[in-house]
C-alpha cells in the first residue's frame, strides 16, 4: 500500500518533471563498497601490532570492537540488514582468515576464501587492498619507494600476491574486484630531493602491475594523498604523481575525500579526471583538519559529490567506496549512518530536474539557476527515502535508532 506521504511526494516531483520511481530504481542499482576496517579500528587479524601505524590512527575505545573474522562478519551482516540495496565489501589484506601466519609477501587466495564464501552467500561483491602499513618494513614510512631494494622487493611481492587474490575473488563472484594501492611513503621533514623516491615508486608499481589480468575479474587502482602524520613535508604518491600514472598506465584513479586540502572541492575534480581516465574510484570520507576520516554526514561536500556523479553521467564509470574509522562511537552504527548518508545524497541528486537545470545554465540564466537550486532544497526527499527503505524492509527514524542501540548492547561486552 502506497504511503500518502510518498504519493504526495511523487506528485510534487512530477510537477518538476522528475520520475520518482525511476530515481528509486536507479538508486537500488548503485552498490557502495563498505570498508571492513571501521569494524575493528584498522587492526586486522595478523596479530603483528596493536594498532595500524603508517600515519593511520583510529581514536577512542568504544566497546564492541570486532576481534575475529567471524565477529566482523556478524557485525557486517547486521549493518547490511540496515542499509537498503545490494552492496560490496572493501577488504584489506591484513584481514586474512586463517590459522596460519603467512608473511605478507606470501599471501594466497586460500587465506581469504572464507570471505569469498561469505560474500557469495550474502550476495555481496568484494574489493581488495594491499596493506602497506602496520608492519616492521613500513616503520620508515617508506615501502615501494624505499632506498633499500630488499624492502622494495618485499612490498612488490606483497602487491603481486594481492592482485592475484583480487583477481580470483572477482572471478569467483562474477564481479570485477577493485584492487586499490595506497602507500604511506613520504618524509616528515623537508627532503633534499623528491625525484629519486618518485622514480623508485614508479618502477616498483610497474613491476607490481606487470602481470595482466582480465578486467572482468580485476581492476587496478592507485590512490594519492596530500599529506599525513609522519609525512607532513612530502608525500611521494601525490595527486599529480598518481594522476599521471593512471593516465599512462590505464589504471583507475582513486580520489579520497580526506586526502586533499580541506578547502579543495573534490566534486570539482571528477569531471576533469573523467576526461583522462576511463574509470574512477571514490573513497568517501569526512576530513577534519587533516586526514582524520570521520563518519560521513549528509552535508554539502557529500551532496556536491553525488550531484556531480549524476549531472555528469559518471555513475557508470565510478566505483563508490567508503573510508572512515571512528572508535568513539558504535562501529556498526557508523557503517549504517555513513553508507545511508551516501545513498541519501545520491537519491537527492537523482531526484533533481537535471535537464531543466542544464538548459537554464546553458542559456546563462544564472538568476533562475540560483532560484531553482535553492527551491529544490525544500522538496520532500525524506518521504522518498522512507519509501525506498520500506520496500526493502529496512528501518528508519526511531526504529533504526532502537535497532542500532540493541545490537550495540549485544556486543558491548567484547574486550
Amino acid at each position: 500500500m502506497t504511503r500518502p506521504e510518498f504519493a504526495r511526494a511523487c506528485e510534487i516531483f512530477a510537477d518538476w518533471g522528475v520520475d520518482t520511481e525511476a530515481a528509486i530504481s536507479r538508486l537500488g542499482e548503485i552498490p557502495i563498497s563498505v570498508h571492513c576496517w571501521q569494524g575493528d579500528d584498522v587492526v586486522g587479524f595478523e596479530g603483528l601490532t596493536a594498532g595500524s601505524g603508517g600515519g593511520i590512527q583510529a581514536t577512542g575505545n568504544f566497546p564492541g570492537r570486532a576481534r575475529t573474522p567471524d565477529e566482523l562478519r556478524a557485525d557486517l551482516d547486521f549493518a547490511y540488514d540496515n542499509i537498503p540495496g545490494r552492496h560490496r565489501l572493501n577488504l584489506h589484506a591484513c584481514y586474512l582468515d586463517t590459522d596460519e601466519t603467512p608473511s605478507r609477501d606470501a599471501l594466497e587466495y586460500r587465506h581469504f576464501e572464507s570471505w569469498v564464501d561469505w560474500a557469495k552467500e550474502k550476495g555481496h561483491g568484494l574489493d581488495f587492498n594491499p596493506t602497506f602499513f602496520a608492519h616492521p618494513l613500513a616503520d620508515d614510512n617508506l615501502t615501494l619507494s624505499h632506498p633499500d631494494a630488499g624492502v622494495r622487493d618485499f612490498w612488490i611481492a606483497h602487491g603481486k600476491c594481492c592482485r592475484e587474490i583480487a583477481a580470483r575473488m572477482g572471478a569467483a563472484l562474477g564481479s570485477p574486484c577493485v584492487d586499490n594501492v595506497w602507500v604511506p611513503d613520504g618524509y616528515k621533514d623537508i627532503p633534499v630531493g623528491r625525484m629519486a623516491a618518485r622514480e623508485r615508486l614508479e618502477a616498483s608499481l610497474d613491476l607490481m602491475l606487470d602481470t595482466p589480468y582480465d578486467k572482468a575479474h580485476l581492476l587496478d587502482a592507485v590512490e594519492s594523498k596530500l599529506f599525513g602524520i609522519g609525512v607532513e613535508a612530502c608525500t611521494i604518491g601525490s595527486h599529480e604523481f598518481y594522476y599521471g600514472y593512471a593516465i599512462r598506465k590505464g589504471t583507475l584513479l582513486c580520489l579520497d575525500m580526506g586526502h586533499f586540502h580541506p578547502t579543495e572541492n573534490i566534486a570539482d575534480k571528477l569531471s576533469s579526471v573523467s576526461l583522462s581516465v576511463d574509470e574512477i574510484l571514490l573513497h568517501v570520507s569526512r576530513p577534519m583538519r587533516w586526514d582524520s576520516d570521520h563518519v560521513i554526514l549528509l552535508n554539502d561536500d557529500i551532496q556536491a559529490m553525488a550531484n556531480e556523479l549524476v549531472f555528469g553521467d559518471l555513475l557508470g564509470r565510478t566505483h563508490i567506496g567508503l573510508d572512515f574509522f571512528d572508535a568513539t562511537i558504535s562501529r556498526t552504527a557508523a557503517w549504517v549512518i555513513g553508507t545511508r548518508n551516501m545513498q541519501k545524497a545520491l537519491l537527492r541528486a537523482l531526484l533533481q530536474p537535471v535537464a531543466q537545470l542544464q538548459d537554464i545554465e546553458a542559456a546563462l540564466n544564472f538568476s533562475d539557476r540560483l532560484i531553482l537550486t535553492e527551491e529544490l532544497k525544500d522538496l520532500p526527499y525524506g518521504a522518498v527515502w522512507d519509501e525506498f527503505c520500506a520496500r526493502q524492509d529496512v528501518p528508519t527514524g526511531k526504529s533504526l535508532l532502537a535497532d542500532l542501540n540493541a545490537y550495540q548492547a549485544s556486543v558491548a561486552d567484547r574486550n
